[in-house]
C-alpha cells in the first residue's frame, strides 16, 4: 500500500536573506517523515515558497517548528516587496497527495491554527476547503488590503481570525491555512516593463474577469451600485500583473484545477492577448512543484504525438510551455511524482 501523503507549500516573506531560509527550513531536514522538494526564493517578492511532502503527522510537527522559527526572524514591519503580503508566515496550506482524505487535510490545519495562535498569539484565518465562511474561501480576498490594512481590518466583526487574537501584530502581521486541492503556481513573462499591460491580460483571463469601463475609463455600475464585471476565459484561475524584474512584467497565475484549466491553455491565451497589444510572451516559470499529469496534458497538446513516451510528452511540454527560457527545468526535481521517486 502506498504510503500516507500530504504535501505542505508554506510561504515565508523572505527572499533575499539565504541564512534566514536556512534556519527555517532546518526541521524539514531533520525529520525523517519529511522531504524536502523544493525552495523557491525570489528576491523581487521577498517571498520564499518551500514545498515539503510526508505522512501527515510529521508535516505537521515539522511546519509548526518551521512557523516559530519564521516568525522569530522575519520582520513585517520593515518588509517590502512585489508580492501580496499579509505575514511573516503568510500562508499555510495542507494538500492531499495519496492515501489522505481532504477532511484530513482540514483537520490539519485546523490543529496548525490553534497550535501557532496559541503558541504566539498570532492571528490566524481559514481558507479555503478549511473557511468558516464564504468570503474566506479566496485567499486574495483575505489578503486584500494586504499587511498594511490589517491594522483596521482586524477591527471588524466580519474579519475576526479563527484562531487568536482580533489584534495588529506589526512584527508578524497574520497568516492563513486551510486544505485546499493542488495549485500550480505559473507566471509567464512578457516583452515589457509595462505591469498594466501584463494586468490587462491577467483580467481577460482570470475567472473573475475584470470591471467594465466607458470610453472616458469611468466604472460602469449596475443598478445597485456594483461594478460591472466582463467575465474571464477560463474557470478556477486566478491571475494579477506583477514584475519579474524591473524591466520584464509576467502574468502571475495559480491554476486551481489544472484538470478544467491546463497549463498550455492559459499559455496560449496569454500568447493570443499578448499580441493583441503588440507584445510577446517569452518565457515562462513554475513555482513549487507541479504534478506529473498537467505536464503529460501540456504535451501531448504542443506535440501533437499520440505514440510519444512520458519522457518526450514531457520535453515537448518544457519546450512548448518556454520552461527553459529563463533557466535550465529539471523535471526530476520540478515535477512531483518524480521528485519523491528520486528520493
Amino acid at each position: 500500500m502506498t504510503s500516507r501523503l500530504v504535501e505542505c507549500v508554506p510561504n515565508f516573506s523572505e527572499g533575499r536573506d539565504k541564512t534566514i531560509i536556512d534556519r527555517i527550513i532546518q526541521p524539514i531536514l531533520d525529520n525523517k517523515g519529511v522531504t524536502l522538494l523544493d525552495i523557491d526564493m525570489g528576491a523581487d517578492f521577498n517571498r520564499t515558497v518551500v514545498t515539503m511532502v510526508g505522512d501527515p503527522e510529521s508535516v505537521l510537527d515539522t511546519v509548526i517548528q518551521c512557523t516559530s522559527i519564521a516568525l522569530e526572524l522575519i520582520d513585517m514591519s520593515i518588509h517590502t516587496g512585489e508580492h501580496a503580503r499579509m505575514g511573516a508566515v503568510d500562508v499555510v496550506p495542507f494538500i492531499p497527495i495519496s492515501n489522505v482524505t481532504m477532511a484530513d487535510c482540514v483537520d490539519l490545519s485546523q490543529r496548525y491554527g490553534k497550535a501557532i495562535s496559541s503558541k504566539h498569539n498570532l492571528p490566524i484565518y481559514l481558507y479555503a476547503e478549511s473557511a468558516t465562511s464564504t468570503q474566506r474561501v479566496r485567499l486574495p480576498d483575505i489578503r486584500k488590503g494586504e499587511y498594511e490594512g490589517f491594522q483596521v481590518k482586524l477591527s471588524q466583526p466580519e474579519w475576526k481570525p479563527d484562531f487568536g487574537p482580533s489584534q495588529f501584530m506589526p512584527k508578524m502581521g497574520v497568516t492563513a491555512t486551510g486544505g485546499r486541492n493542488l495549485l500550480i503556481a505559473y507566471n509567464v513573462n512578457l516583452n515589457t516593463d509595462n505591469k498594466t499591460q501584463a494586468n490587462q491580460i491577467a483580467g481577460k483571463i482570470r475567472t473573475s474577469g475584470y470591471i467594465i469601463k466607458d470610453d472616458e475609463g469611468n466604472q460602469i455600475q449596475d443598478e445597485n451600485g456594483k461594478p460591472l464585471r466582463e467575465p474571464g476565459l477560463f474557470s478556477n484561475l486566478q491571475a494579477a500583473g506583477w514584475m519579474y524584474d524591473e524591466n520584464t512584467a509576467q502574468v502571475s497565475m495559480n491554476l486551481l484545477d489544472f484538470n478544467l484549466t491546463g497549463l498550455h491553455q492559459v499559455t496560449d491565451a496569454i500568447r493570443m492577448e499578448a499580441t493583441k497589444l503588440g507584445l510577446q510572451a517569452v518565457s515562462s516559470e513554475l513555482v513549487g512543484l507541479v504534478p506529473l499529469d498537467a505536464i503529460l496534458a501540456a504535451g501531448q497538446h504542443y506535440g501533437n504525438n499520440p505514440n510519444a513516451t512520458e519522457q518526450e510528452l514531457v520535453d515537448y511540454a518544457i519546450n512548448g510551455l518556454m520552461l527553459n527560457k529563463l533557466s535550465d527545468f529539471d523535471p526530476n526535481s520540478n515535477i512531483i511524482e518524480w521528485a519523491i521517486r528520486g528520493d
